[in-house]
C-alpha cells in the first residue's frame, strides 16, 4: 500500500515538474511584446545575433576573468590548512553599501514618489483633519450650538 502511494506521488510530482520546466521554456521568437511595455534588454535580438567580434572577445575576457576569480576564491575557501581570513571584495562592498545607504542613494522617480506618498501626504492629511475639526468646533462655539465645558476627551 505504501509503495503504491509513493509511486503515485512520485509520478504526479514528475508530471508537475516536467510540465513546469516545459512551460517556462520560451523562445525569443515566441516572445510577444506587451502594448505598454518595452522589450526587456535580455530579449533584445541585437544582443544575440548582431554581436561584433570585439564585443564577443570582451565578453569572453570578462567571463574568463570572473571564472578565474571564482576559482581562486573557492581554492582559498576550500583549503583545509588555511589559517587566515578570506576577504571577498564583492561581499565587503555589499556589506558596506547595506550599512551606509546614503552615499549610494540615487534619487529616481520611484523613490521620489515613495517619499512624497509616505512622508508628505500623511502630514498634510493629518494637518487638514485636525484643522477642519478645530475650525468646525470653533464655529459651533461661536454659534452657541456647542457647550464649552472642560473635558479632556475633546
Amino acid at each position: 500500500m505504501v509503495t503504491t502511494t509513493t509511486r503515485a506521488v512520485n509520478a504526479i510530482f514528475h508530471q508537475f515538474s516536467f510540465a513546469r520546466s516545459v512551460r517556462h521554456q520560451i523562445n525569443m521568437a515566441d516572445y510577444k511584446e506587451a502594448p505598454l511595455a518595452t522589450r526587456p534588454r535580455t530579449l533584445d535580438p541585437n544582443d544575440y545575433f548582431n554581436l561584433s567580434q570585439e564585443k564577443r572577445r570582451a565578453d569572453e575576457e570578462r567571463a574568463a576573468l570572473r571564472a578565474n576569480l571564482k576559482r581562486q576564491y573557492l581554492t582559498q575557501l576550500n583549503n583545509p590548512s588555511r589559517t587566515e581570513l578570506i576577504e571577498d571584495p564583492a561581499l565587503t562592498r555589499w556589506v558596506y553599501a547595506r550599512a551606509n545607504p546614503f552615499p549610494h542613494f540615487r534619487p529616481t522617480f520611484k523613490t521620489s514618489l515613495l517619499g512624497i506618498v509616505f512622508g508628505v501626504v500623511p502630514l498634510v492629511t493629518l494637518y487638514y483633519i485636525f484643522k477642519t475639526d478645530r475650525d468646525r468646533k470653533e464655529a459651533q462655539i461661536k454659534a452657541g450650538t456647542r457647550d464649552r465645558k472642560f473635558n479632556l476627551a475633546y
